[in-house]
């Protein structure tokens, strides 16, 4: 960060100097928290811990030829950049359009310079600050009171797609499935609440508590908000190499130790679930050797199962040396979207997700993350995640999975339902659907 106001100060709670530290930036325009939860032995590294804080004034949010204005963005502030990419940027990428329903109403892409940037490690947090003393900062945030969580009433969620329609659609899908029109593809649908006010940061941090996920994120844009629990990343760049990491495969988690590890072992045996796994790793392996040196893009883990609070996932990691010739925003937007959420082949999946789905996608199944001042980023797969316009109170969050051949319909529902389970949990929610309009 170019600036000069940096300082160091011990932390007895990180935790709780995170909230308080939100609660005292709640009236920035612009918020970014990357939260990787302390998760252990993530393939890579998990999120890098940091808090962005930006006044609304240095930023971008190109209305068409967005990856060419990031681009230029990142050549021009060589600072830090924190910000989002929608999935409806795939329009920009390939001879796409979006036409469904939106209730929320992200920008196709925002990315912001921060005012102050916080950087937590274990014990201490550095704070930099363009205008501000850090200690100024710090002294303030102190002041704070946590505020304490209430619960709400029940919320009612309404699909976007009524489950008889989904099942309908999965079945469609698989007649494309034999046709050869698709060997797979990701079918998403929405649930949500309208006239529905809630506390964001509130939210957040009961998601946060259930979910615990490595690739975090509490995210403001005015008046939009994503409460993200993603356990999955997008790309990463760390100097010349690129990892990306789809997740592709999903189980319960157990009541007990034993039962626990039978549903991981299921999902390692299982066959579907392998099947739909290694097209996306192949898929990804083509999107990064787009922009990687011949030879070496490599599966460096391929299968793995890693276990988080609600579900067990398989997840698999490509990594390639990037070559030197290639811009950093150039590698993302050859990568994008991700593939373990449009299917395979990219553009054939992604016609049809238009024309199943029955909303727009907007930032879900898009990315959040930032690019660092040396051009190494991070960005998550926005998953897991609740979406919300205050101004509008429309609340919303969207679940899918991989369809294939071999998928059974009514499965495939109560996957979707296991991957609400922690979002329903923390909003008080309850879907409802013989009242949905």
């Amino acid at each position: 960060m170019n600036t000069h106001n940096v300082a160091s100060f011990p932390l007895f709670s990180s935790r709780d100097f995170k909230q308080k530290t939100l609660q005292w930036a709640a009236d920035f325009p612009e918020i970014c928290l990357l939260d990787h939860n302390h998760y252990p032995l993530y393939p890579q590294g998990t999120f890098r811990n940091l808090l962005a804080l930006g006044n609304g004034n240095n930023n971008i949010q190109p209305q068409s030829n967005s990856f060419d204005a990031l681009k230029q963005f990142v050549n021009q502030s060589k600072d830090w950049i924190f910000g989002h990419i929608n999935y409806d940027v795939k329009n920009e990428i390939e001879n796409l359009q979006s036409n469904n329903f939106d209730g929320l109403g992200f920008a196709n892409m925002h990315f912001f310079i921060p005012e102050i940037l916080f950087d937590f490690y274990p014990g201490y947090v550095i704070i930099y600050s363009k205008e501000s003393n850090p200690h100024h900062i710090f002294k303030a945030i102190l002041k704070e009171q946590i505020e304490e969580n209430t619960v709400d009433k029940v919320r009612h969620f309404f699909p976007r797609m009524k489950k008889k329609k989904y099942l309908e659609n999965v079945a469609s899908i698989q007649e494309h499935i034999l046709e050869g029109d698709v060997y797979e593809m990701n079918l998403c649908q929405e649930f949500y609440s309208t006239h529905s006010e809630i506390d964001p940061l509130a939210s957040y941090l009961k998601l946060n508590e259930i979910s615990q996920a490595p690739f975090s994120s509490f995210y403001k844009l005015n008046e939009n908000y994503l409460i993200c629990a993603s356990p999955e990343r997008f790309l990463k760049k760390e100097k010349q190499h690129l990892f990306a990491q789809p997740i592709k495969g999903t189980v319960q988690r157990g009541k007990n130790r034993k039962e626990d590890l039978h549903w991981k072992k299921v999902l390692l045996k299982s066959e579907k679930d392998r099947a739909e796994h290694v097209m996306i790793v192949d898929l990804m392996r083509n999107d990064l050797s787009k922009s990687c040196k011949a030879g070496s893009v490599q599966v460096e883990e391929l299968f793995g199962i890693y276990g988080f609070e609600q579900v067990y996932q398989m997840i698999s990691t490509i990594t390639g040396e990037l070559n030197e010739s290639v811009h950093c925003v150039d590698a993302i937007k050859s990568a994008f979207p991700m593939g373990s959420m449009t299917g395979a082949p990219k553009v054939m999946s992604m016609e049809l997700i238009e024309q199943y789905e029955c909303s727009k996608r907007g930032l879900y199944s898009g990315t959040v993350g930032y690019i660092s001042p040396n051009r190494d980023f991070d960005f998550n797969v926005v998953i897991r995640s609740i979406l919300y316009n205050q101004k509008r109170k429309y609340l919303s969050f969207q679940v899918g999975g991989a369809i294939v051949y071999d998928s059974v319909p009514e499965k495939e529902y109560e996957e979707c339902l296991l991957k609400a389970k922690g979002i329903l949990k923390a909003l008080h929610g309850e879907i409802v659907e013989d009242m949905a309009k």
